[in-house]
Parts: structure tokens; sequence; C-alpha cells
């Protein structure tokens, strides 16, 4: 996906994938959620999501009902690493941000 978001281009075909989250749901089903985090070569971050109609991504069709929905969310440094704490995987962590204390 590719949205310009304050006039920079956010692309998931060009950024690296730091890491992912799904709810476990299918595709299919309208409580459905993933996220994606990515950081641009400029090393700025943006979380990609998606959902169904009843995830947070889900979209208006305008007339009381909702469907699939996707968006890009750009984030700052804090954001990135609260949600990769939260949702990614430790050693994807430590290769963006560096080491942490034990």
């Amino acid at each position: 996906m590719r949205k310009i978001i304050n006039g920079k281009l956010y692309d998931t075909d060009t950024a690296k994938m730091i890491g992912g989250n799904s709810n476990g749901c299918y595709h299919s089903d309208a409580h459905y959620c993933s996220e994606n985090l990515y950081q641009k070569k400029t090393g700025e971050f943006f979380l990609y999501g998606e959902g169904g109609a009843y995830s947070k991504y889900g979209e208006s069709y305008g007339d009381g009902s909702y469907g699939f929905g996707k968006c890009i969310v750009p984030m700052d440094e804090k954001d990135a690493r609260e949600w990769m704490e939260t949702y990614g995987d430790a050693d994807k962590y430590i290769a963006v941000f560096g080491e942490v204390e034990e």
C-alpha cells in the first residue's frame, strides 16, 4: 500500500517490515485485525493496519454498514518502540533500537 501523509510517501513495498501482529482470525472474518510495523529508508516508522468490519480498521460505507478497511499511520520512535515491546520479537527490537537492560 502506498499513501502520502503530510507530504511524505509511505510505501509498504519499499519499507522494511520490522514486526507484525494478528488477532488470529481468518482474513474473511469480520473481526480479523492485522498490523505490521515498518521502517522507511529515512528511519521513519509507520504502522500498516487492516481488518474486517468489526475491527478498528473497518471502513464505513456511509449507509450504516461497514466493511474491510486498511490504513497507514505514521509513528514516532517512542510509539514504534512501545508497539514493538507489546507485539514484537525481542531480537528484532534489539536489531532496530539497540541493546536494552536486562
